[in-house]
């Protein structure tokens, strides 16, 4: 089979965009399910999601996490990764260690965890009163929520649930370190390149270096592992660009349906901005935190693919009188064909489903 960008398009979007199965194993599938607060019309993973999984509804991974094999981490990004993955990460070695009186807080709200078994971060902060800390924003928080974060990356402690999209935590019993962590680190790699690919160099690149914030203790390795990683990936160059895949991995051949598809921004699809350049022709940018003057596509644009195509972006909201969508288009209209508008309508219809909940 020749190789050329079309065939590249059509894999990565047959590839990702699977038929639809359980929730276990759409997540085992995907190896990691990138995580965001925003909801608009619904969270990312949710949107993510729901193209993947048989009869989904909007919050259904929170309601569902206690009882799956997922934990939730930083991976390549933060998110829900399997048990599995996760394990191969840790034990993390942060890059910059606490100081005596943080080790000393730690300890004690570690103690209070396990005595207590699942604590809100309302009760840990009413329990030692930590005060406010300055936050990666420029603004204050609590800082016993900046120490159960640090608490979380370093594996102390896990996610147990979520109640009203706040992070519930249990103790976590400790992961012993890989007998070969060349070997764990390059599973890792082919994790995300089994999500993102096929892919260009440059981002593979990138999840490398994602990679080592996911698994920082091996950051030393990285240039070690993108060499394996290329001998290893299969690949070609196209224009200059080289691009890799899993090795022994068959191409998809048929032509993209008939299906138009809304798409979370951080959907395995979009999420790599240089192949969306190089696929589609145009820059997608995710604006919510452009201010409103600057935006171009809107505060939560979700990319619209119909067919092999992502021809523009919508804007969707759910009201009292129904959904709301704001459509913008590349070309500066939609398709002209009867297919496409009925496709629309179904997408549409699909998304009102699915947020009802």
């Amino acid at each position: 089979m020749r190789v050329d960008l079309a065939a590249l398009r059509r894999h990565a979007i047959g590839r990702s965009l699977f038929a639809p199965t359980t929730l276990p194993r759409a997540i085992e599938r995907l190896r990691f399910v990138q995580a965001d607060p925003i909801r608009a019309p619904a969270r990312a993973q949710d949107l993510t999601l729901r193209h993947r999984v048989r009869d989904y509804r909007a919050g259904e991974l929170e309601r569902r996490y206690p009882r799956l094999a997922i934990e939730e981490d930083f991976f390549v990004n933060y998110g829900f990764v399997p048990r599995g993955l996760q394990a191969l990460m840790h034990p993390r070695e942060p890059r910059h260690a606490w100081d005596r009186t943080r080790r000393a807080q730690a300890r004690a709200v570690l103690e209070f965890v396990r005595a207590r078994g699942v604590v809100h971060p309302r009760e840990v902060d009413a329990e030692f009163a930590h005060g406010k800390t300055r936050n990666w924003f420029g603004g204050t928080s609590n800082a016993s929520t900046q120490l159960l974060d640090g608490m979380h990356y370093r594996g102390l402690l896990r996610v147990a649930r979520r109640e009203g999209g706040i992070r519930l935590y249990a103790a976590r019993d400790g992961t012993p370190a890989p007998a070969d962590p060349a070997a764990a680190f390059d599973a890792l790699v082919d994790a995300a390149v089994q999500k993102y690919a096929p892919l260009p160099a440059a981002t593979l690149g990138w999840l490398l270096s994602g990679l080592c914030v996911g698994a920082p203790q091996w950051r030393g390795e990285r240039a070690a592992a993108l060499a394996r990683a290329q001998r290893r990936l299969a690949g070609t160059t196209l224009d200059g660009v080289r691009w890799y895949w899993p090795p022994g991995e068959r191409f998809v051949r048929r032509e993209g349906s008939d299906t138009v598809r809304l798409l979370a921004p951080f959907d395995p699809v979009v999420w790599d901005r240089r192949r969306f350049e190089l696929f589609w022709g145009w820059a997608y940018r995710f604006e919510a935190y452009v201010p409103a003057p600057k935006r171009q596509l809107g505060y939560y644009a979700l990319p619209l693919l119909w067919r092999e195509q992502v021809i523009g972006w919508g804007n969707v909201a759910a009201t009292p009188k129904g959904l709301d969508a704001r459509l913008g288009y590349v070309a500066g209209h939609a398709p002209r064909d009867a297919a496409f508008r009925r496709e629309l309508e179904a997408e549409l219809e699909r998304l009102r489903v699915f947020l009802q909940g």
